[in-house]
């Protein structure tokens, strides 16, 4: 009996080292949640790092737990050997779940400026692109306008063509008016010219045909006196003038 019930008490973590060792199973989870909450981290990304770093220990936690309560039932049975196993699973656990919060405890503020720098970083990257959409509308705006304008100078292009097409359509218009006026003038003066000339020529004919009628007239009726008669009148006429 008291064998059994000195194996009864090592069983059910009785032992010198029993009581000291079922406390710290409940603290890492607790005490490395604390860890991940008093670091008061500022950012969305923080706080949800440190809720899933304390959830992750209580759940470490909780399964050591678990096989530490399997291990004291087989306890009852496995005699010193089992309590030996216990303590070793105990402590090993223990010495895990420091470990653990110290390297959480080391890592938190490295992943929070990590994050925030990736977090800085992701922000200058969209300011960066929302001015490049700005630039790239405002380059779209000035590349309109000046289709705007190019289309505008076309059209002034094509009535200022129009406009001096029937300037020009106008001059040939005048210059082909003056050109014909200036063709029948001359005709005009041709046929005038045509018609004075055979008017001269007509009267010359019709002079020579009178100086020959009245000469042979002179012949017929005036006699030599006569003749030295006129000589003599037109003498004197001439003596008289100068």
């Amino acid at each position: 009996m008291g064998a059994h019930g000195e194996k009864d008490q090592r069983g059910h973590g009785q032992g010198p080292r029993g009581p000291e060792a079922t406390g710290p199973i409940l603290c890492p989870g607790a005490g490395c949640q604390n860890l991940g909450e008093g670091d008061g981290m500022s950012t969305g990304t923080g706080r949800n790092m440190g809720s899933g770093i304390g959830a992750l220990l209580a759940l470490v936690g909780t399964v050591l737990m678990v096989g530490v309560a399997g291990a004291t039932e087989a306890g009852h049975g496995g005699g010193e050997h089992d309590a030996t196993r216990l303590n070793d699973l105990i402590w090993r656990s223990v010495n895990f779940v420091v470990f653990a919060g110290v390297l959480i405890k080391l890592a938190t503020k490295p992943i929070k400026e990590f994050f925030a720098s990736r977090k800085q970083q992701i922000a200058q990257n969209l300011e960066e692109l929302e001015s490049q959409k700005a630039a790239a509308e405002k380059a779209l705006a000035e590349a309109q306008a000046k289709l705007a304008a190019v289309a505008e100078e076309r059209e002034k292009i094509i009535q200022l063509f129009i406009s001096e097409g029937e300037a020009e359509k106008a001059k040939i218009i005048a210059r082909a008016e003056q050109a014909a006026a200036r063709i029948k003038e001359m005709a005009a003066l041709t046929i005038e010219g045509e018609t004075k000339k055979a008017a001269a020529q007509l009267k010359r004919e019709l002079v020579e045909t009178a100086a020959q009628l009245s000469e042979g007239l002179i012949k017929e009726h005036i006699t030599a006196d006569d003749q030295q008669r006129l000589v003599d009148d037109y003498l004197t006429k001439v003596v008289e003038a100068h």
